[in-house]
């Protein structure tokens, strides 16, 4: 049996993989099931665009929606298919290439949702 640094079970025999937090088996862990519950934002969407650690290049970044992640992931690709571009969902953060600040901010209220830039 081995332990992590918490000192929880990590592995039985019977129920295989368990949870360090709430020390179920992994399929019946109702730890990722609550933090899914929460999403994290205040509803308003916060636009911006960043450069850093992207070699140079401008992202467009939306922050601050409080979606679940198969809605959120759903708003990300409507967003990309309206300003023509590629980008991804990562941890509650959409992320857009390019400087598409206006063009988001646009779509975003025309789907009900509150936008704003942010940001110089």
């Amino acid at each position: 049996m081995k332990s992590n640094a918490k000192g929880g079970l990590v592995y039985s025999t019977e129920g295989g993989r368990m949870c360090p937090e709430c020390r179920q088996p992994l399929g019946n862990c109702v730890c990722k099931k609550a933090a899914a519950v929460l999403p994290s934002g205040d509803g308003i969407a916060r636009v911006s665009r960043e450069t850093k650690g992207r070699g140079g290049k401008s992202v467009t970044v939306v922050k601050g929606l409080a979606l679940d992640p198969l809605a959120l992931a759903s708003l990300g690709k409507q967003l990309r298919k309206a300003c023509g571009s590629g980008g991804t969902v990562k941890d509650g953060v959409i992320e857009i290439q390019g400087d598409h600040g206006e063009r988001v901010v646009e779509t975003l209220k025309k789907l009900g949702h509150g936008a704003k830039r942010a940001g110089g």
